[in-house]
């Protein structure tokens, strides 16, 4: 089964998140299929916290991909959140 997930990545206390896809039977940081965001939960003011390509989640999710709850959340969060353009 495939799941939309996030992989922990980051030193100690300063914690960095990608959004992939994957196989739900691989391990958190093990092997992925796709990489489609991140999440920074620390970002200064000037760096992005969170990108998401909202096109891939809707094709991975077309594609019978579940979503896990941190992730739905997250999702849910960035389309609340004004679009810059940078």
């Amino acid at each position: 089964m495939l799941k939309i997930r996030l992989a922990r990545h980051g030193s100690k206390k300063r914690p960095f998140y990608q959004i992939v896809v994957s196989d739900s039977r691989f391990p958190r940081n093990g092997r992925f299929i796709e990489k489609i965001g991140f999440f920074n939960p620390i970002a200064s003011s000037k760096d992005k916290k969170i990108y998401i390509n909202m096109e891939k989640i809707q094709y991975w999710t077309s594609q019978g991909a579940a979503v896990s709850k941190r992730t739905n959340y997250l999702i849910k969060k960035s389309k609340k959140l004004p679009v810059s353009n940078v």
